[in-house]
Protein backbone atom coordinates (compact mmCIF):
# COMPACT_ATOMS: atom_id res chain seq x y z
CA UNK A 1 0.00 0.00 0.00
CA UNK A 2 1.05 3.22 -0.58
CA UNK A 3 0.55 6.47 1.96
CA UNK A 4 -1.84 9.20 1.27
CA UNK A 5 -2.62 11.99 1.10
CA UNK A 6 -5.72 13.22 2.76
CA UNK A 7 -6.54 17.08 3.30
CA UNK A 8 -9.59 19.04 3.50
CA UNK A 9 -10.28 23.11 1.98
CA UNK A 10 -8.46 25.73 4.54
CA UNK A 11 -6.99 22.24 6.22
CA UNK A 12 -3.05 21.43 5.85
CA UNK A 13 -2.28 18.21 4.05
CA UNK A 14 -1.28 15.15 6.03
CA UNK A 15 -0.03 12.13 5.17
CA UNK A 16 -2.08 8.96 6.18
CA UNK A 17 -0.30 5.87 7.43
CA UNK A 18 -0.48 2.80 4.18
CA UNK A 19 -0.49 -0.09 7.18
CA UNK A 20 -3.63 -2.29 8.65
CA UNK A 21 -3.98 -0.44 12.17
CA UNK A 22 -7.55 -1.05 13.77
CA UNK A 23 -10.10 1.11 12.47
CA UNK A 24 -10.20 3.44 16.13
CA UNK A 25 -6.29 4.11 15.81
CA UNK A 26 -5.96 7.62 14.06
CA UNK A 27 -2.55 8.22 12.80
CA UNK A 28 -0.80 11.00 10.49
CA UNK A 29 2.22 12.51 9.38
CA UNK A 30 2.32 16.55 8.86
CA UNK A 31 4.38 17.96 5.89
CA UNK A 32 5.70 21.36 5.83
CA UNK A 33 2.39 22.46 4.04
CA UNK A 34 -0.73 24.39 5.07
CA UNK A 35 0.77 26.98 7.77
CA UNK A 36 1.41 30.25 8.31
CA UNK A 37 5.28 30.27 9.45
CA UNK A 38 7.56 32.26 7.25
CA UNK A 39 11.03 31.55 6.10
CA UNK A 40 12.87 29.51 6.83
CA UNK A 41 10.14 27.73 8.69
CA UNK A 42 7.91 27.83 5.84
CA UNK A 43 5.01 26.95 6.50
CA UNK A 44 3.64 24.44 8.72
CA UNK A 45 6.24 24.29 11.45
CA UNK A 46 5.54 22.55 14.56
CA UNK A 47 8.37 22.87 16.47
CA UNK A 48 8.69 25.69 19.62
CA UNK A 49 12.30 25.41 20.12
CA UNK A 50 13.63 26.52 16.07
CA UNK A 51 13.26 29.85 16.32
CA UNK A 52 10.29 30.40 14.69
CA UNK A 53 7.41 33.55 16.48
CA UNK A 54 5.55 31.41 19.05
CA UNK A 55 2.20 33.10 17.60
CA UNK A 56 2.73 30.98 14.13
CA UNK A 57 3.39 27.81 16.18
CA UNK A 58 0.40 28.41 18.50
CA UNK A 59 -1.83 28.90 15.40
CA UNK A 60 -0.17 25.71 12.93
CA UNK A 61 -1.01 23.25 16.37
CA UNK A 62 -4.49 24.55 16.19
CA UNK A 63 -4.86 24.31 13.10
CA UNK A 64 -3.44 20.90 13.31
CA UNK A 65 -5.66 19.57 16.50
CA UNK A 66 -8.96 20.99 14.34
CA UNK A 67 -7.93 19.00 11.05
CA UNK A 68 -7.34 15.89 13.11
CA UNK A 69 -11.29 16.47 15.38
CA UNK A 70 -9.44 16.17 18.58
CA UNK A 71 -10.68 17.32 21.65
CA UNK A 72 -7.65 18.44 23.59
CA UNK A 73 -4.23 19.00 22.02
CA UNK A 74 -1.27 16.77 21.09
CA UNK A 75 0.68 15.89 23.95
CA UNK A 76 3.74 17.68 22.79
CA UNK A 77 7.10 16.55 24.03
CA UNK A 78 10.19 18.24 24.99
CA UNK A 79 12.90 15.54 22.82
CA UNK A 80 16.12 15.06 24.20
CA UNK A 81 17.47 12.56 21.88
CA UNK A 82 17.22 9.93 24.51
CA UNK A 83 15.60 6.44 25.44
CA UNK A 84 12.88 7.95 27.59
CA UNK A 85 9.56 6.53 27.23
CA UNK A 86 6.70 8.31 28.74
CA UNK A 87 3.18 6.61 29.51
CA UNK A 88 0.03 9.42 28.43
CA UNK A 89 -2.60 9.58 31.14
CA UNK A 90 -3.79 13.34 30.50
CA UNK A 91 -3.15 15.79 28.41
CA UNK A 92 -0.23 17.79 28.56
CA UNK A 93 2.52 19.00 27.08
CA UNK A 94 6.44 19.82 27.52
CA UNK A 95 7.45 16.45 29.32
CA UNK A 96 10.92 15.30 28.87
CA UNK A 97 10.59 12.18 26.35
CA UNK A 98 11.49 10.91 22.90
CA UNK A 99 8.50 8.34 23.05
CA UNK A 100 5.24 8.43 24.31
CA UNK A 101 2.48 5.73 24.58
CA UNK A 102 -1.44 5.72 25.81
CA UNK A 103 -4.42 3.61 26.40
CA UNK A 104 -6.14 7.00 26.61
CA UNK A 105 -8.84 7.63 24.24
CA UNK A 106 -8.63 10.79 22.87
CA UNK A 107 -4.67 11.58 23.85
CA UNK A 108 -3.04 12.01 20.76
CA UNK A 109 1.17 10.93 20.94
CA UNK A 110 3.04 12.93 19.19
CA UNK A 111 7.16 13.08 17.90
CA UNK A 112 8.58 15.77 16.11
CA UNK A 113 11.26 15.39 13.57
CA UNK A 114 13.24 16.95 11.03
CA UNK A 115 15.42 14.08 9.53
CA UNK A 116 15.31 11.42 12.47
CA UNK A 117 12.96 8.37 12.24
CA UNK A 118 9.22 8.93 13.35
CA UNK A 119 8.13 5.90 14.38
CA UNK A 120 3.89 4.72 15.26
CA UNK A 121 2.97 1.68 17.21
CA UNK A 122 -0.36 0.56 17.68
CA UNK A 123 -1.41 -3.23 19.23
CA UNK A 124 -3.37 -5.04 17.17
CA UNK A 125 -6.52 -4.90 19.33
CA UNK A 126 -6.80 -1.05 19.45
CA UNK A 127 -5.84 -0.71 22.92
CA UNK A 128 -2.57 1.13 23.22
CA UNK A 129 -0.54 3.37 20.57
CA UNK A 130 2.58 4.99 21.13
CA UNK A 131 5.05 7.37 18.52
CA UNK A 132 8.76 7.04 18.72
CA UNK A 133 11.34 9.68 17.94
CA UNK A 134 14.54 7.69 17.08
CA UNK A 135 17.48 10.00 15.87
CA UNK A 136 20.94 7.61 15.96
CA UNK A 137 21.84 7.75 19.80
CA UNK A 138 17.70 7.07 20.15
CA UNK A 139 18.39 3.82 18.16
CA UNK A 140 21.62 3.12 19.71
CA UNK A 141 20.36 3.50 22.80
CA UNK A 142 17.53 1.15 22.14
CA UNK A 143 14.18 3.20 22.55
CA UNK A 144 12.44 1.16 19.98
CA UNK A 145 12.88 -2.14 22.43
CA UNK A 146 11.80 0.13 25.74
CA UNK A 147 8.85 1.59 23.80
CA UNK A 148 7.69 -2.38 22.52
CA UNK A 149 8.54 -2.92 25.91
CA UNK A 150 6.14 -0.53 27.13
CA UNK A 151 3.11 -2.41 25.57
CA UNK A 152 0.72 -4.53 27.74
CA UNK A 153 0.31 -6.79 24.43
CA UNK A 154 3.27 -9.14 23.41
CA UNK A 155 5.43 -7.62 20.59
CA UNK A 156 4.03 -10.45 17.81
CA UNK A 157 0.29 -8.60 18.54
CA UNK A 158 1.88 -4.81 17.59
CA UNK A 159 2.11 -3.10 14.44
CA UNK A 160 4.67 -0.84 13.30
CA UNK A 161 5.00 2.38 10.86
CA UNK A 162 8.26 3.85 9.92
CA UNK A 163 7.45 7.28 8.78
CA UNK A 164 9.58 9.59 6.19
CA UNK A 165 13.03 10.78 7.62
CA UNK A 166 16.40 11.17 5.97
CA UNK A 167 17.48 8.72 3.59
CA UNK A 168 20.80 6.76 3.16
CA UNK A 169 22.29 8.67 0.29
CA UNK A 170 22.11 11.80 2.58
CA UNK A 171 23.11 10.47 5.45
CA UNK A 172 26.62 10.06 6.03
CA UNK A 173 27.92 9.10 10.00
CA UNK A 174 31.69 8.49 11.29
CA UNK A 175 33.02 4.91 12.58
CA UNK A 176 31.99 5.97 15.25
CA UNK A 177 27.94 6.43 15.02
CA UNK A 178 28.43 2.79 12.67
CA UNK A 179 29.87 0.93 15.88
CA UNK A 180 27.24 2.15 18.06
CA UNK A 181 24.51 1.44 15.16
CA UNK A 182 25.94 -1.90 15.16
CA UNK A 183 26.27 -2.85 18.68
CA UNK A 184 22.17 -2.08 18.78
CA UNK A 185 20.87 -3.82 15.65
CA UNK A 186 20.46 -7.02 13.85
CA UNK A 187 22.46 -7.70 10.97
CA UNK A 188 23.09 -4.05 11.29
CA UNK A 189 26.10 -4.44 8.19
CA UNK A 190 23.36 -4.24 5.44
CA UNK A 191 22.33 -0.82 6.81
CA UNK A 192 25.73 0.57 5.62
CA UNK A 193 27.63 1.66 2.54
CA UNK A 194 31.24 3.07 2.15
CA UNK A 195 30.94 6.73 1.22
CA UNK A 196 33.89 8.82 0.00
CA UNK A 197 34.35 9.85 3.78
CA UNK A 198 32.35 7.92 6.42
CA UNK A 199 29.56 5.71 5.91
CA UNK A 200 25.97 6.03 3.99
CA UNK A 201 23.70 5.19 6.72
CA UNK A 202 20.13 3.82 6.37
CA UNK A 203 18.06 5.02 9.53
CA UNK A 204 14.74 3.19 8.13
CA UNK A 205 16.40 0.02 7.50
CA UNK A 206 17.78 -0.18 11.08
CA UNK A 207 14.72 0.69 13.23
CA UNK A 208 12.76 -1.86 11.25
CA UNK A 209 15.50 -4.63 11.56
CA UNK A 210 15.04 -3.15 15.84
CA UNK A 211 11.62 -3.66 15.17
CA UNK A 212 12.36 -7.16 13.96
CA UNK A 213 14.99 -7.52 16.75
CA UNK A 214 11.90 -6.52 19.76
CA UNK A 215 9.33 -9.39 17.78
CA UNK A 216 7.10 -7.01 16.67
CA UNK A 217 3.99 -8.38 14.38
CA UNK A 218 4.41 -6.01 11.45
CA UNK A 219 6.30 -3.04 10.10
CA UNK A 220 5.41 -1.04 7.13
CA UNK A 221 7.63 1.25 5.45
CA UNK A 222 6.86 5.35 4.33
CA UNK A 223 9.93 4.96 1.85
CA UNK A 224 10.04 9.07 1.79
CA UNK A 225 13.71 11.04 1.99
CA UNK A 226 12.68 14.11 3.84
CA UNK A 227 15.81 15.20 2.37
CA UNK A 228 15.43 14.74 -1.21
CA UNK A 229 12.20 16.99 -1.23
CA UNK A 230 12.39 20.38 0.03
CA UNK A 231 8.66 21.27 -1.16
CA UNK A 232 7.32 19.14 1.49
CA UNK A 233 9.52 18.17 4.15
CA UNK A 234 11.89 19.79 6.44
CA UNK A 235 15.17 18.48 7.33
CA UNK A 236 17.64 19.46 9.15
CA UNK A 237 20.42 18.33 7.73
CA UNK A 238 20.20 20.02 3.89
CA UNK A 239 18.71 23.45 5.66
CA UNK A 240 19.80 23.90 9.39
CA UNK A 241 17.75 26.40 10.46
CA UNK A 242 14.74 25.14 9.55
CA UNK A 243 11.07 23.66 10.90
CA UNK A 244 9.58 20.24 12.44
CA UNK A 245 6.95 18.10 10.85
CA UNK A 246 5.37 15.44 13.33
CA UNK A 247 4.15 11.86 13.46
CA UNK A 248 0.90 11.92 15.31
CA UNK A 249 -1.07 8.59 16.82
CA UNK A 250 -4.22 8.46 19.13
CA UNK A 251 -7.03 6.50 19.79
CA UNK A 252 -10.60 7.70 18.52
CA UNK A 253 -12.90 8.23 21.64
CA UNK A 254 -15.92 5.69 21.47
Amino acid sequence: MAERHTTQPSQPPLIAPAWAAPANVGACFTTRLGGVSRTPWDSFNLGAHVGDDADAVAQNRARLQRALGLETPPCWLQQVHGVEVLRLTAPGAGRQADAAITAVPGLACAVMVADCVPILLCSRDGHEVAAVHAGWRGLAGGIIARAVAAFRAPPAALLAWVGPCIGAAAYVVGDDVRAALGAATPAATACFTPATTGWHCDLAALAARQLGGAGVGACSMAGICVHDDATHYYSYRRDGRTGRMAALIWLKSP
